[in-house]
């Protein structure tokens, strides 16, 4: 490993090739992997040993260690990737216009909560303001009026729950 890590030497990482190889695509069946995509993943995972020799730290753990938990994060990987949802179909052409029923009903609701906003305490409102309006978090907006982090959190726990009684 330390031939490769420092000379990129390729007979060196042909013999490490040659240990590993089988080793983790064996790894990997005995893990439930179809033998197809073992196969891939080795190839995978040692492309990924050949590229990262340098980040391998033989203080840290072992080259095996390192080379069989690069094939499990590389398997965890496939799996996720195997378990995405696909995405939904999107419709083409104009969206159907809603119906006006919906548009006074929302209308109303925005009325309410601007003037449940309005009654809100300056401190709060203008948090809130910030944090849904500006899109701020609440880290950036401590940084910026120069309050303590726990007194945005509070203050605005407290004018959303002001709010939520309001929009009842």
């Amino acid at each position: 490993m330390r031939l490769i890590r420092e000379a990129r030497d390729k007979s060196a990482f042909a013999a490490l090739f040659q240990h590993f190889a089988p080793r983790i695509k064996s790894f990997l069946i005995r893990s439930g992997s179809d033998p197809v995509m073992a196969e891939e993943c080795a190839q995978e995972v040692m492309v990924t040993v050949w590229h990262k020799a340098h980040q391998f730290d033989a203080s840290r753990a072992s080259v095996a260690t390192w080379v069989f938990t690069i094939a499990r994060n590389r398997r965890i990987d496939l799996l996720r990737k195997e378990r995405r949802p696909e995405p939904e179909e999107l419709p083409w052409g104009p969206e159907a216009e809603p119906e006006q029923a919906d548009i006074l009903v929302l209308q109303q609701e925005t009325a309410h909560l601007r003037t449940a906003l309005k009654a809100l305490p300056d401190a709060q409102r203008e948090l809130i303001e910030k944090a849904y309006f500006g899109d701020l978090s609440h880290r950036e907006i401590a940084e910026q009026t120069g309050l303590p982090l726990g007194t945005i959190k509070s203050r605005i726990r407290l004018a959303l729950d002001r709010l939520r009684h309001a929009m009842k």
